[in-house]
């Protein structure tokens, strides 16, 4: 079939993505009339099941959103937590929390760059492909994770779904002695992280721009990680911010048709979260070997503002971000001291807190309220895939397009083509199977009833809680 008739082209199992997703894509007089990403895992209604919980349970419960990236979960809920309960955490703790994270972003980011997404680059069919042609760049790739791992297992307890974390910081924290053999390795995985760099600058990267606003957090002077300010950078380079807690008067979701994750938009606009958009509001402050790293793979100079927003090399900004996880866990292990205890206490308040990380695919947002015995009453996670969905989906649309008007291509390739933009994004698609509006009907005695389990009403902001030691701290919530 030529590209001019019409044509669906339908991936019933998307391959080399987290969880389970299908594409749809459908095409008219060769012009693409419609792309969906189809996320159709079931919804798991971790929002419904945080009702009722106490609050020292949201930590434990969220790390089953993903087994990739638990600590994510983990420590937004925490942050959105003693918000609500108006605790401050000690440095000492905080500066645990970051090296926990260093090490989740050097073992997901490293599973995406060689075991996801480095085969698309390569002509391989996947990972196992890969290590047949490439062993010794697979080696480091698993070298590196293991290292990420390693760090995971002695400050979480286990690599996946961590034990040892806990609201107001950890059940136990690490001796300086325990510490140092992972320095050491550390230090060794350095190297591995920088020619990781230089393997990944040589493929070849199509051209391709996101046409999306950029969303990511920022904290001037460092990078933000664990914790930060919702930046935005427009299309015309202008960057704006809002606080935390306004979050979900800037994003608001929607429930779409084709998938049982929920679509998002950024006033109104299609926005972009993740690395791509980590690096270009905040690329001038990665550590100096993470930013000589990027030079030298041709992204630019950070320090002068420079913007990538072609999808294909984002498996560079990631690779350039495992440099700076693996240089900044080795700064906090050099310079640590142990916290007196291991954490504060956080004692139930009524209220309703904010928390927002970055995952390594992007801005997770969490919010919970609690009553005065601190029962949560409403909780609302904003994972970065479901932020990202829109943008995917254009992505798709441009990249069909652009081969469509190009020639002839085969259902099997224009698929090889898709799933290739997909994976630029690294999508977690169990993480965005949240659900917004379930309907349940009920038939009884030969008439039909109609009955909503879970409205979107549910979504609506609870009354602010007012913050004695910051008086703009509410001043612009609804």
């Amino acid at each position: 079939m030529t590209h001019r008739g019409s044509r669906v082209l339908h991936v019933g199992s998307l391959s080399r993505v987290e969880g389970e997703g299908a594409l749809r894509l459908r095409v008219h007089d060769g012009e693409v009339t419609e792309a969906h990403l189809n996320i159709y895992e079931p919804p798991r209604f971790f929002e419904a099941l945080l009702r009722g919980r106490a609050h020292t349970e949201p930590p434990d419960i969220t790390a089953r959103v993903c087994g990739i990236c638990p600590v994510a979960y983990q420590l937004s809920a925490c942050a959105a937590i003693e918000d609500a309960c108006g605790v401050d955490i000690p440095p000492p703790i905080r500066a645990l929390r970051r090296l926990l994270y260093c090490a989740e972003w050097i073992e997901s980011q490293t599973l995406h760059i060689y075991l996801l997404h480095a085969p698309d680059f390569l002509g391989c069919d996947g990972a196992i492909d890969l290590a047949r042609t490439h062993r010794r760049d697979v080696e480091r790739g698993l070298r590196l994770k293991q290292t990420g791992n390693a760090l995971l297992e002695l400050l979480g307890g286990r690599a996946i779904h961590p034990v040892n974390v806990r609201l107001g910081g950890f059940h136990r924290a690490p001796t300086p002695g325990e510490l140092r053999p992972l320095a050491e390795r550390l230090r060794r995985a350095l190297d591995d992280a920088l020619e990781t760099v230089r393997w990944a600058a040589g493929f070849d990267f199509p051209d391709a721009e996101v046409d999306a606003d950029l969303l990511a957090l920022a904290t001037p002077g460092t990078y933000a990680i664990e914790s930060g300010t919702p930046t935005v950078l427009r299309g015309d380079d202008t960057l704006t911010a809002f606080p935390v807690y306004a979050f979900p008067l800037h994003v608001r979701e929607e429930q779409v048709s084709h998938s049982t994750a929920l679509h998002s938009r950024l006033d109104g606009r299609r926005h972009l979260t993740g690395s791509l958009a980590r690096f270009a509001i905040s690329g001038r402050w990665l550590s100096r070997t993470a930013v000589e790293a990027a030079r030298e793979a041709g992204l630019g100079d950070p320090y002068d503002g420079s913007v990538c927003r072609n999808p294909y090399r984002s498996i560079l900004i990631r690779a350039v971000e495992v440099v700076y996880a693996v240089d900044e866990a080795l700064r906090i292990i050099e310079t640590y001291e142990p916290p007196s205890h291991p954490h504060v206490e956080v004692p139930p308040a009524e209220g309703t807190g904010h928390g927002a990380t970055e995952a390594p695919r992007g801005l997770l947002y969490h919010r919970y309220a609690l009553d005065a015995d601190g029962t949560v009453t409403d909780a609302l996670l904003v994972p970065p895939t479901a932020q990202n969905q829109g943008a995917i989906e254009a992505d798709l649309r441009r990249a069909a397009s652009r081969a469509l008007a190009a020639r002839d291509v085969t259902d099997a390739e224009l698929t090889d083509l898709c799933e290739r933009a997909i994976r630029n994004h690294d999508p977690c698609i169990s993480c965005s199977t949240h659900f917004l509006d379930l309907t349940v009907d009920r038939t009884t005695g030969g008439s039909r009833a109609r009955n909503t389990a879970y409205r979107p009403a549910a979504r609506e902001l609870p009354a602010p809680r007012e913050r004695r030691d910051d008086p703009h701290h509410d001043r612009h919530r609804p």
